[in-house]
């Protein structure tokens, strides 16, 4: 079974949307992919979402309020055979953490899977409610992308 991490820094806004996303449309296909986030700080590891990002998935038919933030760990390499990460920063966080070259190669931009020219996702939590709704749709098509291109992966 393909295993896909979404990583952000504090596993509270973007990641967590990102997985509840990913799951409904795997679901919607009935696909057989395991999903999981992480963030790459601390600062909020046995939380749950931000409530605007539970506000703003449910708007769009999607509970992501069981959810409970974790961080990120070297051994995430070893379990998930795809690291999409959110940012920049996610990156050099994530990649600090690898250990060879096959790890490095499971780490992407999750926006790759989209048409944007920035492929970094903007932080939503210093913002308002419509930062969130923006990130959601960003999130939306990378998801759908992500599953496009690589339907001749997933098992």
């Amino acid at each position: 079974m393909t295993k896909v991490l979404m990583v952000c820094l504090g596993n509270i806004c973007r990641s967590p949307m990102a997985e509840g996303i990913l799951i409904h449309k795997i679901n919607q296909r009935n696909l057989a992919i395991e999903v999981d986030s992480a963030g790459t700080g601390n600062y909020h590891v046995g939380e749950h979402p931000d409530s605007r990002a539970i506000a703003t998935a449910k708007k769009f038919g999607i509970d992501i309020s069981g959810l409970i933030a974790r961080q990120f760990t070297s051994n995430d390499f070893s379990i998930f055979d795809w690291i999409l990460v959110m940012d920049s920063s996610n990156a050099k966080n994530v990649l600090e953490l690898a250990s060879s070259d096959e790890d490095k190669s499971k780490v992407k931009m999750f926006l790759e899977f989209s048409d944007r020219k920035d492929k970094n996702v903007p932080d939503p939590w210093f913002g308002n409610n419509n930062g969130f709704v923006d990130v959601f749709k960003m999130l939306e098509v990378a998801c759908e992308g992500f599953l496009k291109s690589e339907t001749n992966f997933i098992k």
